[in-house]
């Protein structure tokens, strides 16, 4: 039942204008954390690493929690505009399923917008002229870990979009929480607030709290208690509404 619900959001949002700011968006803070990499390069000394720590800068803690707090608003709006979730709840279906068929659509546009952000950070690199080979083995663990760390903030992005009829408040709280993120992480807390996940898996700017290889155990773990627990509230808010 969980894959029969997955592919219907699939069908919902086949022809979505949203996959196109999902496309445009990321490149924005590309073009800016290239800026002022090539403005800051006589201290940034580090080229791929220093670039990327430029480009996540923008991306982890402004732009791509915009982003994530529209998509959830958006595949939650899908089912409230015409009554939409009145009908789903009075199929034969799981309350979990359903929120986990739209969290695991929140986790597919992540995983894309995370591979399209790496492809735009070896295209900025090699625009500028760096000539070192880039660190392709380190890129992939900081986008699948980011993405994990991402679907974390999209599983409380989808409870906080039940609760509110607004589309545009928990956007505006999603941005909030990115904001907070880069606090808990300048107080040595980035491994734990679920808002900074994201930002810490992909080793966002350079900060202290640095993931390591005996810290990957820890940090899956982390996530993965954190969707459990998120996705047991989103059934109960579930399991409560009134058809």
């Amino acid at each position: 039942m969980l894959m029969r619900l997955y592919k219907a959001e699939k069908l919902k949002l086949r022809r979505s204008p949203v996959w196109l700011v999902f496309i445009v968006v990321p490149a924005v803070p590309a073009f800016l954390g290239t800026m002022n990499y090539l403005y800051n390069i006589e201290i940034l000394s580090s080229e791929w690493y220093s670039l990327w720590t430029q480009h996540t800068l923008f991306t982890s803690y402004f732009f791509l929690p915009i982003l994530l707090g529209l998509y959830c608003s958006y595949l939650i709006r899908l089912e409230k505009n015409n009554r939409n979730l009145t009908k789903m709840l009075t199929l034969p279906v799981s309350r979990k399923d359903f929120f986990l068929a739209k969290l695991l659509s929140a986790g597919k546009i992540i995983f894309l917008t995370e591979v399209w952000i790496g492809l735009l950070f070896l295209i900025s690199g090699k625009l500028i002229g760096i000539a070192s080979k880039p660190p392709i083995g380190e890129l992939l663990i900081w986008c699948v870990f980011g993405a994990l760390g991402g679907l974390v903030m999209a599983a409380i992005q989808l409870i906080i979009s039940l609760y509110c009829d607004s589309f545009a408040l928990p956007v505006g709280i999603s941005f909030a929480g990115g904001l907070t993120g880069l606090v808990a992480m300048a107080k040595d807390a980035g491994h734990m607030y679920p808002y900074s996940l994201m930002a810490y898996g992909m080793f966002s700017n350079n900060n202290k709290q640095q993931l390591t290889a005996e810290g990957y155990p820890q940090f899956v773990l982390v996530c993965i208690w954190y969707l459990v627990v998120f996705t047991v509230i989103g059934a109960m808010i579930m399991e409560r509404k009134e058809v």
